[in-house]
């Protein structure tokens, strides 16, 4: 395999440990970084506070390591370049020729496709909800639904979201905005038996809340309602399970259905 590598020219030239890295299974969302980048020490400026083992790390992504050391060491500084190399692959990855390796991938439908049935299997792009290291795992960003979903592979859900980064997914379309596709103005219609199901129920759950948030305000001002129930006597609440009532539906707007209309209080389909 070395000799192989060996008959590469110098721009075709492969590093052994970034090469396995990028083949090894669940690492498939990183693209390979350039020689000259890693080289850079302004690149990889203030990293040197956020690995252990930094600079055999480094040595090791580059290989250059040499350091003569036991199982148990060389398995820490081995954990240690792949997180190095998570950190310098978040700021490659916004550079021009990371910007256009992580399109090819893209293109290819490497991080996936959106599970969303109305986005037609969209590809995705990975990306971090912060940029802080250890903190949240990578997601997937679909541009078409503008929806964010978990990668399907355990794999590659355990991959740390810092290593793409908040900016990536946006900063890619703003350098090719030819690729943000148009928005799915496609929408589920819940149906029985054929017919649209209209929000009578939405509308009378809505109507609930309402009514039971006003009878716990006027019992507050000590007014009658003047409610009754089915029994006829003054309509009670009960104030902890309407709290969850409330709680799930304060504010929330009824969406009634294109073919229903309320009139004199009654809901109504429309001819």
């Amino acid at each position: 395999m070395m000799d192989e590598f060996g008959s590469e020219s110098d721009s075709d030239y492969t590093s052994y440990w970034r090469d396995w890295f990028i083949s090894s299974r669940g690492n498939e969302y990183f693209c390979e970084i350039d020689e000259d980048y890693l080289t850079d020490r302004f690149n990889l400026t203030g990293l040197n506070t956020e690995v252990q083992y930094y600079q055999y790390a480094l040595d090791l992504i580059t290989d250059v390591f040499d350091l003569d050391c036991d199982d148990d060491m060389r398995e820490t500084i081995e954990k240690s370049a792949r997180h190095l190399y998570g950190l310098i692959h978040a700021r490659y990855i916004v550079t021009t020729r990371g910007l256009a390796k992580m399109l090819d991938k893209y293109k290819k439908a490497d991080f996936g496709k959106c599970p969303r049935v109305f986005c037609h299997s969209h590809p995705l792009l990975p990306m971090g909800q912060t940029d802080v290291a250890n903190q949240k795992p990578v997601k997937l960003y679909c541009a078409r639904c503008e929806d964010v979903y978990n990668p399907k592979s355990s794999r590659h859900a355990a991959i740390d979201g810092a290593y793409f980064g908040t900016s990536f997914h946006n900063i890619m379309f703003q350098v090719y905005p030819a690729l943000l596709p148009p928005k799915t103005a496609e929408r589920y219609v819940p149906r029985v038996y054929g017919f649209r199901v209209h929000a009578a129920a939405a509308l009378v759950r809505w109507q609930s809340v309402r009514r039971t948030d006003m009878l716990r305000r006027l019992r507050k001002m000590e007014v009658e309602s003047g409610f009754k129930n089915e029994n006829g006597e003054d309509e009670e609440i009960d104030d902890e399970e309407d709290d969850d009532d409330e709680d799930l539906l304060e504010g929330e707007p009824v969406d009634l259905d294109h073919d229903v209309a309320i009139e004199g209080g009654n809901v109504n389909p429309v001819a």
